[in-house]
């Protein structure tokens, strides 16, 4: 019997779930195969759930931020995000009442080259900036989506204090109407 070597290492952040998934592709002078997803392989960080939905974004324009969104229990969502064209500058933002990195951020830039994904577990909003033009994302969800448990907080919040690493370029309407953390803000209880 062979034994395989793992197709995906996984990597602890300073954000307890928040793990980043470094593919190990097998290549030949044809080019590359890799996983993007190993239930297997992945089983420890899923927590007995499995993959819903499969979303693909494109983003044209280089400084444009998407975020940050995230959806209520029971409708909260882990999302394992991949980038498959350019560069984007990934951010992860605990929103767990009661975690000890509670409305701390942490990001990794993600591209095709680099073969990384990043694993945002529930009770996490989620958003990036491009850093290049023509930008493309993969997600998998562990929720469908549902419309009256979406939610987000505003990319550009002095609470959070996300350090962009270019200025804002382009945001969405609704992106920009994200409201920003207040006293009425009470986290996400998972």
């Amino acid at each position: 019997m062979q034994i395989m070597k793992r197709r995906i290492d996984v990597i602890n952040t300073p954000l307890d779930g928040v793990k980043i998934l470094q593919r190990n592709p097998i290549g030949d002078h044809r080019g590359y195969f890799e996983r993007l997803f190993c239930a297997e392989e992945l089983a420890e960080y899923m927590s007995g759930l499995r993959v819903e939905q499969i979303n693909h974004t494109q983003t044209e324009r280089r400084h444009t931020i998407r975020g940050m969104h995230f959806q209520h229990p029971p409708y909260a969502e882990t999302k394992i995000v991949s980038c498959t064209r350019g560069k984007v500058f990934d951010v992860a933002v605990d929103l767990r009442v009661g975690s000890r990195t509670y409305l701390k951020w942490h990001a990794e830039e993600l591209t095709s080259n680099h073969h990384r994904s990043l694993l945002i577990p529930e009770g996490f909003a989620h958003g990036f900036q491009t850093l290049t033009d023509d930008c493309e994302l993969i997600y998998l969800h562990t929720s469908q989506y549902f419309a009256e448990a979406e939610d987000g907080l505003s990319p550009l919040d002095p609470m959070l204090a996300i350090e962009w690493p270019k200025p804002v370029d382009c945001l969405s309407n609704r992106d920009s109407n994200h409201p920003h953390i207040d006293k009425r803000f009470k986290g996400i209880k998972i």
